[in-house]
């Protein structure tokens, strides 16, 4: 018994120590707006990122999350809600860098000091020539039924755009 709990506490304390993985860079703040006033602590904010496609250029998501106030979220161990809002949007020619498969993480990155995380990820309509983002915060061991999905169509950029077929870059 001493053992398996042993075993538990390390699996713990090195999921807490390790970096968290992700797709792309960190993403940019845009802005933060408080929802919630309190006197001696942070607030509660809504905050607001923006991210590029690191394997597709041309394309930009933003995102939208809660951030918890008061003393856990001020310390760091507060777990953050589920309700994230996602946008993404044609920001130039898109060139797909390589071939991916279908809900392949864009960015990843933890909502609480264990078990939760959140998601971007990637698919393509191979039918319509769109791309497909789905954000979602997932709980290891209850899940989330939160999303939010945007769509990004590859259309031309300029006269002389070649458009790209994602249907070439999805790996079967």
């Amino acid at each position: 018994m001493f053992t398996l709990t042993w075993l538990f506490v390390s699996l713990l304390f090195a999921g807490l120590w390790a970096t968290p993985a992700r797709a792309a860079d960190e993403p940019d703040l845009i802005f933060k707006r408080s929802t919630t006033f309190k006197l001696l602590t942070p607030n509660d904010k809504l905050a607001t990122y923006g991210l590029d496609d690191p394997e597709v250029e041309g394309v930009a998501c933003y995102f939208t999350a809660p951030e918890r106030g008061g003393v856990k979220g001020w310390i760091g161990v507060a777990e953050q809600v589920s309700d994230i809002s996602l946008s993404c949007r044609q920001i130039g020619p898109i060139r797909i860098k390589a071939k991916f498969p279908q809900g392949e993480d864009v960015f990843r990155t933890r909502r609480s000091l264990f078990f939760k995380k959140m998601q971007i990820v990637r698919g393509c309509d191979t039918k319509r020539n769109v791309l497909v983002y789905m954000v979602y915060s997932d709980k290891l061991i209850e899940g989330s039924p939160k999303n939010s999905t945007s769509s990004v169509p590859i259309m031309p950029w300029g006269a002389n755009d070649q458009i790209q077929k994602c249907a070439d870059f999805v790996e079967k």
